[in-house]
C-alpha cells in the first residue's frame, strides 16, 4: 500500500472517530448535525487545498482552475465516496429492493 493510500485511509479513519467521540460526549447531540459540522469542515479543507496556483497556464491546477471545475471535481468525489461506503444503501430506504 502505498503512501497516499495510508493516508487517505488515515485521514477518513480519523474523520469517523472524531465523528463517533463527539456522539460519545454529547449523547444529547443530533447525529446529522455532528455529520453536517464534520462534511462542511472536510469541504471547506478541500476547497482550500484545491486552490489554483498563481500560474493561469498550469497543467496541473487545470482541472480546478475555476469555481465550477472545483465543484465538477467535489461533486464526481462525492458520488464515487458514496457509492463506496457500507451505507450507501440501507435496509430501511423507502426503495429497498433495489434492482
Amino acid at each position: 500500500m502505498d503512501t497516499e493510500d495510508t493516508l487517505f485511509d488515515a485521514a477518513a479513519e480519523q474523520a469517523v472517530e472524531l465523528a463517533n467521540r463527539f456522539a460519545d460526549e454529547h449523547p444529547e447531540a443530533d447525529m446529522w448535525d455532528i455529520a453536517d459540522g464534520l462534511l462542511a469542515g472536510a469541504i471547506h479543507y478541500w476547497l482550500y487545498s484545491r486552490q489554483p496556483c498563481e500560474d493561469p497556464m498550469c497543467e496541473d491546477c487545470a482541472p480546478v482552475s475555476t469555481v465550477e471545475l472545483r465543484q465538477m471535481e467535489l461533486r464526481k468525489l462525492i458520488q464515487q465516496f458514496s457509492e463506496d461506503s457500507d451505507y450507501y444503501r440501507a435496509p430501511t430506504d423507502s426503495k429497498a429492493n433495489w434492482s
